[in-house]
């Protein structure tokens, strides 16, 4: 599946990973540790992202 078009729209974990070409077991792990947030959970506890943000949370963690 190709990335979303709309960087504001909410995505699973698995496509918010394949968007920043990580695994979704590191996405999670990140979020587990506290590193990056998403900016939703669903009712049954899955996150969803938003790209833009998710970008930006990565970016302020991963610069030296």
């Amino acid at each position: 599946m190709s990335e979303p078009q709309d960087p504001q729209r909410l995505v699973s974990t698995t496509q918010a990973a394949k968007a920043l070409g990580v695994h979704q077991t590191t996405l999670s792990r990140w979020a587990a540790a506290g590193h990056v947030k998403p900016a939703q959970k669903t009712v049954g506890g899955h996150m969803r992202w938003k790209l833009d943000d998710l970008r930006k949370q990565v970016a302020a963690i991963t610069e030296p």
